[in-house]
């Protein structure tokens, strides 16, 4: 059997396990999937060795600071300074970046054109996969951070023109997700109009505070569902290409 995991802090909200549990069933794959909570990154090394993880993924707060412990990482992964998918092959621990490939397939859903702007709340690494593919789509964009020297605004010089001037609002900080359901990022909602367009990379709960503030005021939303399965479904699809994955006989 191999063992794959999700590598966070406050994993109980997580999806993961029950997804990649039916996934692994339905492709009669003899594999598990963990929630594995560490209190600081430097752990990384003797977890792999304790659990005899052969694939994890990385969440909040750990995307960046895993790299340096990684011994490659994909071009994706360099481009966009963040890993959420990790393969552990011969003793190597390959780093990639699946949350692009969600970021792009959830933008395919939204009316975006060359003439659309956007505010990207957040600095972390699933800011930096968003900000990869705004670049990649020519959509030019602004990141808000409550450090300035890691964004172009912070939360509190955001003024009710620059709001309404960015037609598309993203939210890739961890506020609203559960059991934190009644924080949002602090902007001004009155500044919202129907024209925008509000994304929130949160997926629990599936309407955030932040998208319904987004609703109350006529804006189209999207939450992070689509961009959980499919950045998901590409971790598994790497894990298949890299990794002898052993499947469940019938007599099972």
């Amino acid at each position: 059997m191999l063992h794959f995991g999700l590598i966070g802090k406050s994993l109980s909200h997580s999806f993961s396990r029950n997804f990649f549990t039916v996934k692994f069933q339905a492709e009669r794959v003899d594999a598990d999937y963990s929630l594995i909570e560490i209190e600081n990154i430097d752990q990384i090394d003797s977890i792999i060795k304790e659990r005899e993880l052969s694939g994890f993924n990385v969440t909040i707060p750990y995307k960046e600071s895993i790299i340096p412990y990684l011994d490659e990482l994909s071009p994706e992964a360099v481009a966009v300074g963040a890993v959420n998918c990790v393969v552990v092959r011969e003793g190597k621990k390959i780093g990639y970046n699946t949350d692009i490939t969600g970021i792009d397939a959830s933008l395919e859903w939204l009316s975006l054109n060359e003439k659309t702007r956007s505010l990207v709340l957040g600095s972390g690494g699933a800011s930096k996969a968003v900000q990869h593919i705004l670049k990649k789509r020519s959509i030019e964009y602004s990141v808000v951070s409550r450090d300035k020297s890691r964004g172009d605004y912070t939360y509190d010089e955001l003024t009710p023109e620059i709001i309404k001037s960015h037609a598309l609002i993203i939210n890739t900080t961890p506020l609203g997700m559960s059991p934190n359901v009644e924080s949002a990022p602090d902007i001004d909602y009155s500044a919202l109009e129907p024209h925008h367009q509000l994304f929130d990379l949160v997926y629990n709960p599936a309407t955030t505070l932040f998208l319904r503030r987004g609703e109350e005021r006529g804006a189209n939303t999207m939450g992070g569902i689509m961009m959980l399965q499919t950045q998901a479904i590409a971790s598994w699809h790497i894990w298949q290409r890299e990794l002898t994955i052993p499947q469940l006989s019938e007599a099972n």
